[in-house]
């Protein structure tokens, strides 16, 4: 049954498509709204669920060169790692710091880490970067981020 990479990648896509959107179901209504929040989520699920039925479909053959592009190096992982490290930081600090604070850490130390050693130009871009998404969301979407540590 399970006999290529794809059908096994898109079993497992499958069930989180289905538990995404059972999670979707669970979001509340706004009755004043006019797109509901679940709108967008449970649009997303479908197409994950989609696109991973497709992918169980595909007949694809792996050639050699594929399964060697496969094969990650211990350094990698150990990159990975850290950067997987980064974004659960970064998940747990949103609420305490803020969003603009803790974005603006998070960009900082995930693109020095990845090797980009321009330091004024990385402190500029993750101080603006921030800010620019957070007045975008506040201001003209009218979407509240966490504000953490800072008065506004």
């Amino acid at each position: 049954m399970l006999k290529t990479l794809n059908q096994k990648v898109s079993i497992v896509l499958i069930l989180i498509g289905i538990g995404y959107l059972y999670m979707t179901s669970n979001l509340p209504s706004y009755p004043y709204s006019p797109v509901d929040a679940d709108v967008i989520p449970t649009g997303l699920g479908w197409v994950l669920l989609g696109l991973a039925v497709l992918l169980y479909f595909t007949k694809d053959s792996e050639t050699e060169e594929q399964k060697a592009r496969r094969d990650i190096p211990k350094k990698d992982i150990g990159a990975l790692l850290a950067v997987f490290i980064f974004i659960f930081l970064y998940i747990l600090l949103l609420e305490v710091l803020g969003f603009i604070v803790s974005t603006a850490i998070f960009v900082f130390f995930s693109s020095w880490f990845l090797g980009y050693k321009k330091f004024k130009t990385n402190v500029i871009v993750s101080i603006l970067f921030p800010l620019f998404i957070y007045l975008t969301f506040t201001q003209f979407l009218k979407i509240s981020l966490p504000e953490g540590i800072l008065p506004f």
